[in-house]
């Protein structure tokens, strides 16, 4: 998979979980350890771990992939998948709001990802009921 098929893939099983404001940043050019950030959030450490669970499993089911490192999980307010290519960063509100990723690499292109509207802008979409 080239980077950007991989990050679509990964913004995909992320957004089954309900992922917040997922963002990609482009960082070819600026970074020489990967080729992008895909950047959410979960409500809770409990909603973190379930989207990491999410992207780490459909990746392997779907793809074969696993994650070169993993960290991040036991406190699961901040949670790193090292894909190589894509580096995911799966957050907090709170720890996004520190960290502040997407404001320390505002200069760089982002990446638009194949999502609903609702998923992009972080509203939850209605439910099927």
């Amino acid at each position: 998979m080239n980077p950007e098929e991989l990050t679509q893939a990964i913004a995909g099983f992320a957004a089954d979980k309900k992922a917040i404001e997922p963002i990609a940043l482009d960082l070819r050019g600026v970074a020489g350890y990967t080729d992008v950030f895909l950047i959410c959030s979960g409500n809770t450490d409990r909603q973190v771990k379930a989207i990491h669970d999410g992207i780490n499993e459909g990746m392997k089911k779907e793809h074969g992939i696993l994650p070169r490192r993993v960290e991040g999980t036991g406190e699961a307010t901040w949670i790193l998948l090292d894909y190589l290519d894509v580096v995911v960063h799966v957050f907090t509100p709170d720890t996004r709001g520190f960290y502040r990723l997407e404001q320390l690499w505002g200069d760089v292109p982002r990446i638009t990802l194949d999502l609903p509207p609702a998923v992009a802008s972080g509203i939850a979409p209605p439910s099927a009921d």
